[in-house]
């Protein structure tokens, strides 16, 4: 069975966004290599992204540019490989309300979304990934659908914002991983979801 894997940066008093889901607030934690590095790395573990509307039109504002140009001098190493990686991840979004001609892009209504991505899971491949997508990943989880968080954990205090967990999650989660990084302030933590058996 595949897993889904969710990765998210967090603030240090664990928010996902600033105050109107703001998320300009995140990106000095963004800086650097180490989240891009990562990305990159889950990349080439999975073969789907699914991700919910809000997220998905905050990728297609930056990473289509990065992909029509990938050479330029304004993108680092890591955001060219980012794109390198994701040429051989489809893409699915989950929403009612995505608008637009997306040839490439699958399309999953919020009604159908437990039943088809449980299919998903169920079917040969590799891994999942999910970025950004709060609201989607915390429904999932809630309905026992998550594998693994995986939270990269930066050095920004925000005191306000749109916290990472919608509420207290009915799931336990067992410690995987611990990993920093010399050159970063940011460390990153991954989680296992136990079935709610467990």
């Amino acid at each position: 069975m595949r897993k889904i894997i969710v990765y998210n940066i967090i603030s240090l008093d664990g928010y996902h966004t600033g105050p109107g889901n703001d998320v300009s607030v995140m990106f000095p934690m963004m800086g650097g290599r180490v989240f891009n590095a990562y990305n990159a790395e889950l990349l080439r573990t999975a073969d789907l992204f699914l991700v919910g509307r809000v997220s998905f039109e905050l990728f297609q504002s930056f990473w289509p540019k990065v992909a029509e140009n990938p050479t330029s001098d304004e993108w680092t190493p890591e955001q060219r490989e980012i794109v390198q990686e994701g040429k051989s991840v489809n893409t699915i979004v989950v929403s009612d309300t995505l608008t637009g001609n997306w040839p490439d892009i699958r399309i999953i209504r919020r009604a159908d979304a437990y039943q088809q991505i449980a299919e998903l899971k169920r079917q040969t491949g590799k891994d999942i990934l999910m970025t950004g997508s709060r609201t989607l990943w915390n429904d999932l989880l809630a309905h026992d659908l998550i594998d693994e968080i995986h939270l990269m954990i930066g050095n920004v205090v925000l005191g306000e914002g749109v916290p990472v967990f919608v509420g207290k999650p009915p799931a336990s989660l067992r410690l995987i991983d611990v990993r920093s990084w010399e050159d970063s302030d940011n460390i990153l933590v991954r989680y296992e979801v136990l079935p709610k058996s467990v």
